[in-house]
């Protein structure tokens, strides 16, 4: 762990942990996350970055628990067992402490149904509502105790107050007192050590009988205790003693309590602490937009789109990373300020993090291998106390990894071999590079030698980086390129700042003949790089267009189907209703023929049963018909509805009250009343109440092609008006008896019936039959305005 420590802050790791402690609660906290450590074995780096999770998790879910008020009272607590006596502050600390305890313990229990791996941390606090309660209800503040702390503690100060009272109130009757208030400098009362006075003129001092207990500054005041009060004030010293007694003894015992849950205390704290400091990985894992990497101990690192945690968010550039699977060393090259040490600072800054526990600024699905150790040369290690120049300082770094380095090793070195003769330079690079890639270490280099360029394109396990550069506008783009050879383009840049031609072009006459042929195979590779991922950038958009478009496809196609399913439902669910109606119907219909069965053995009047027996098949059948045919539904709200047409005979209406179909008989008379035919009931209908069906076949059924709307009659409000009128006394009987049952069965309580004046022979029947029948409450004829006696009225019971 000595190379961690040595290494971290050549990779600023330090700053990342003095982040990371900005989100903890408490001075040991803040020391933990401070002094984290990397962790080298795979199962602890893997549970820690699961607590990581879990508590990044309850965060997303739940919000965070509060850590406010936890301290380090461990001192406290092993004074209060081993007996001593702790001060209000020491005791309210450790308050403090417990409700966090209290509150963690709360928080947890409210969300239980999430389980994760730090329920043995919640599970190990240890709350102590008995004692956190006593000593806040005991003490109010660090120089403040409570009445509430005894009843002994009440008690004592109720007297002292009401002593205090009457030691003011003798004092301000003195005062008052025209004998002895001549004699005072202010006719107020005063303490003085903790005693009430009285201030005295100086030179009256004597005739005031008393005790002299201070004088002012100028002389000309002394504050006399008049002895009238001594033995009250003293009374009050004997109280307030008595009180520093009691309250010793409350501290005591709270002291005590204290001390004999010292250990429980102590390990709830330590186990909060940890709490503390996972939940601030969670925190400073939103703050980065952090995700939880894939770990290994294989020496594998894919990083995709990795940024570094301590660059701000709107300008980093995410770079893709990789390591270990096809090769174990990366050449990185490049124009000054292109990115390059970044790139490797961020691999190694987030290999160190993962190690912590901590999520890393990267997308979904990056991996990170676990090193034994993370060795870095990074950034100008000249040092003048001890005269060594930047080279020197570098290869003693260098020298100091090569002894280090091993097959589980990270290895970070910027500008490799610079500082020196280039040719020199480049073979050491090459040499170094060599021997470590030969102990099995992973190892990301930054360089501008080309002869390095050259070494990664012939050695295996050996690989080619570069940070992307634009030419054009002299910029770099920080992307990090791998399998691409960078290119210096010192040329392209002076001619594009305007060095004069002629230069340039000595300039490339004097680079060798390899070099340019280098530089040209380079060239190549860029431009067939930025032409394929120019491709790939294409296709993939043509394949994100696709999918989406499927997508929406496959869910217009859902929606679809749904809305079948639910209208093949709503059909069916129709249909059945229809079809319970008219079985009910049918059924009743074979009920009243066995009834007139029955009446048939009683009775020898064949051919009047045969009547009533045809009648009331031809009204079951209509019954059924309209059971299996509902009544077509007419807009309640088409109040301005006009006929297209004047009605003439046979033509197709609907009766709007009743969403009824009817034939027209006869146009409408000059009252505007039309004679219809619905079913085999006629009557007359105002013009207003009728729809024009112009459409409709002039079949009897066609009312089961009609638009189907609303529900079927038995949900529709019962008719109140039953018109009998051209109908035989068999025919009005029969339907009379079936319109009560259905009011009966609707509860309608009152109805009309028509049956006109003409002969008298319907009103007769109809007021012998309402007479008879057990189920009508009273009947009477119509009076003006009702339809006088070509109706009659019905009550049912």
């Amino acid at each position: 762990m000595n190379s961690f420590d040595k290494h971290s802050k050549a990779l600023e790791f330090d700053k990342v942990l003095e982040k990371l402690a900005e989100f903890t609660s408490c001075e040991d906290a803040r020391y933990n996350a401070v002094h984290l450590k990397p962790e080298t074995d795979l199962d602890l780096a893997k549970a820690l970055l699961k607590q990581t999770e879990d508590a990044h998790m309850l965060l997303a879910r739940f919000g965070g628990p509060s850590f406010g008020g936890l301290k380090n009272v461990n001192n406290a607590l092993s004074r209060a067992n081993a007996g001593s006596v702790l001060s209000p502050k020491e005791l309210l600390d450790i308050g403090g402490v417990l409700r966090v305890i209290r509150t963690l313990s709360q928080w947890r229990a409210s969300n239980a149904g999430v389980e994760c791996v730090l329920d043995p941390l919640f599970s190990a606090l240890a709350p102590n509502k008995y004692l956190e309660t006593a000593i806040f209800n005991a003490i109010v503040t660090e120089e403040e105790i409570s009445d509430n702390a005894s009843p002994a503690l009440a008690d004592i100060r109720r007297k002292i107050r009401i002593q205090e009272a009457k030691v003011r109130e003798q004092l301000e009757k003195f005062s008052r007192s025209q004998s002895h208030s001549k004699y005072l400098q202010e006719n107020i009362v005063t303490q003085r050590n903790g005693r009430y006075v009285v201030p005295v003129k100086s030179e009256y001092r004597s005739e005031i009988a008393g005790l002299v207990h201070d004088t002012s500054a100028s002389g000309a005041t002394v504050f006399i205790e008049p002895m009238a009060v001594v033995e009250a004030n003293n009374e009050i010293r004997v109280l307030q003693t008595k009180e520093r007694e009691e309250i010793d003894r409350i501290l005591s015992e709270l002291s005590a309590q204290a001390g004999d849950f010292a250990d429980s205390i102590k390990n709830s704290y330590e186990c909060a602490l940890e709490l503390n400091l996972i939940f601030a990985k969670a925190q400073y894992a939103y703050k980065i937009k952090a995700a939880p990497p894939i770990l290994n101990d294989r020496g594998v690192i894919n990083l995709r789109s990795a940024r570094h945690p301590l660059i701000d968010p709107k300008k980093v550039v995410p770079v893709d990373i990789s390591l270990g699977s096809d090769f174990d060393t990366l050449v990185i090259t490049g124009p000054n300020t292109g990115g390059k040490t970044v790139s490797i600072k961020t691999l190694g800054l987030l290999s160190m993090m993962a190690m912590c526990g901590l999520m890393i600024p990267a997308a979904d699905r990056s991996e990170i291998s676990v090193f034994d150790k993370i060795l870095s040369d990074i950034g100008d290690e000249q040092s003048i106390e001890q005269s060594l120049s930047t080279f020197s300082a570098h290869m003693t770094n260098i020298i100091d990894i090569y002894n280090e380095a091993d097959g589980h090793s990270l290895i970070l070195i910027d500008e490799l071999g610079a500082g020196t003769d280039p040719v020199e330079g480049a073979a050491l690079a090459i040499s170094i590079l060599e021997a470590l890639h030969f102990k099995g270490a992973k190892i990301a280099a930054t360089t501008h030698y080309a002869e390095l360029k050259a070494y990664a394109l012939e050695t295996p396990r050996v690989e080619n980086g570069c940070c992307e550069f634009d030419v054009a506008t002299l910029r770099p783009t920080y992307r990090l390129l791998i399998g691409v050879p960078g290119k210096s383009n010192a040329l392209a840049i002076s001619e594009k700042l305007g060095l004069d031609a002629e230069v340039i072009k000595r300039a490339s006459e004097l680079v060798s003949s390899e070099n340019k042929a280098f530089e040209n195979v380079v060239d190549r590779l860029e431009e067939t790089r930025q032409k394929m991922e120019h491709e790939y950038d294409r296709a993939k958009q043509l394949s994100e267009n696709a999918e989406r478009e499927k997508a929406d496809a496959e869910k217009l196609k859902a929606e679809i189907s749904s809305l079948r399913e639910q209208e093949i439902e709503k059909a069916r669910s129709q249909a059945l209703r229809v079809v319970e109606q008219a079985k009910r119907e049918a059924y009743t219909l074979l009920q009243e023929l066995d009834k007139l069965k029955k009446e048939q053995q009683k009775t020898k009047d064949a051919a009047e049963l045969a009547r009533r027996a045809k009648a009331l098949v031809k009204r079951g059948v209509e019954s059924i018909d309209s059971a299996a045919d509902p009544v077509i539904g007419i807009d309640d709200d088409d109040e301005n509805y006009v006929l297209p047409r004047p009605l003439k005979a046979g033509d197709t209406v609907i009766i709007r009250d009743i969403g009824k179909s009817a034939k027209v008989l006869s146009p409408a008379d000059k009252n505007g009343n039309v004679e219809v035919q619905a079913g085999s009931i006629k009557t007359r209908v105002k013009l207003a109440n009728l729809r024009l069906c112009e459409n409709a076949p002039k079949k009897k059924e066609t009312r089961s092609t009609a638009k189907l709307q609303g529900e079927s009659r038995l949900n529709m409000s019962p008719s109140t008006r039953l018109d009998l009128r051209g109908m035989t006394v068999d025919e009005c009987l029969i339907e009379l008896d079936r319109f009560i049952d259905m009011g009966l069965r609707t509860g309608l309580s009152e109805f009309t019936i028509v049956h006109g004046k003409g002969t008298g022979a319907l009103r007769s029947a109809v007021t012998r039959y309402l007479k008879s029948s057990p189920y009508v409450k009273t009947s009477r004829l119509g009076v003006y305005g009702e339809g006088e006696d070509g109706v009659t009225i019905v009550t049912l019971k």
